[in-house]
């Protein structure tokens, strides 16, 4: 793809490496992370300020018109009766799929001072994505719809399916899985990652689910944090 000089970013490295020619376009604070709260599909400005609490409005506005000048996002209207606008990433915006997993896999093991809590919904579904364990995994083929309160978006609807030894995700539940999740980002954190037994997170309330009990819990085996992200909490 070629872009414009006018579409290129103010500021520049001036190295002819792809990886400076990369971080020219797409290095700016804030805009991998509003790439990443696209991966998985279209949202709103508001859908993404929820994503985003840390950022304000007037930086997501310029980081939005940044990236749909250089082309990785575009956007668009849903059709009546809905007419809201929406952002989504392109063909060549979706490319950087493989980019932010890496990335969350590195950064995960570095020391920090952040809560593995401290996510939004689609960053929980990159990590989840990131450290599936393939090997747990073996001879599984089931599907989950996960809901997720409690975020400032309200409530967030996404579609987990497990079949040869792989973990695809897409936004919006189907009502028809084998099993549904129904919990928060903490609780299902602490369950999933930080070794809370589920009949507590069932318990207490902090956890609903309807389906296959053995399918759930098995779900929640499939993943495992890096020693270095599970001593935050």
């Amino acid at each position: 793809m070629t872009i414009a000089p006018e579409q290129r970013a103010k500021r520049s490295y001036h190295d002819a490496c792809g990886a400076a020619r990369a971080l020219d376009l797409v290095g700016e604070r804030w805009s991998l992370l509003v790439v990443r709260e696209l991966l998985l599909g279209p949202k709103r400005f508001t859908d993404l300020r929820a994503g985003l609490p840390g950022i304000s409005p007037n930086v997501l506005s310029q980081r939005l018109e940044e990236l749909v000048q250089i082309g990785v996002v575009h956007k668009r209207k849903l059709p009546p009766p809905v007419g809201a606008a929406v952002y989504d990433l392109t063909d060549w915006g979706r490319e950087l799929d493989d980019v932010i997993v890496a990335l969350n896999r590195w950064g995960s093991r570095t020391p920090n001072s952040y809560s593995c809590s401290d996510m939004s919904t689609d960053s929980l579904m990159v990590t989840l994505r990131t450290f599936f364990q393939p090997e747990q995994a073996a001879g599984v083929h089931a599907d989950y719809d996960l809901y997720f309160t409690g975020s400032d978006s309200g409530a967030d609807e996404f579609h987990a399916v497990v079949a040869d030894q792989a973990l695809s995700v897409s936004r919006g539940a189907t009502g028809t899985a084998t099993v549904a999740i129904h919990t928060t980002v903490p609780a299902f954190i602490s369950v999933a990652f930080h070794g809370r037994p589920l009949a507590e997170a069932l318990r207490t309330g902090d956890t609903k689910i309807s389906g296959d009990y053995a399918a759930a819990a098995r779900f929640i085996d499939f993943f495992e944090l890096p020693p270095e992200c599970t001593t935050k909490r």
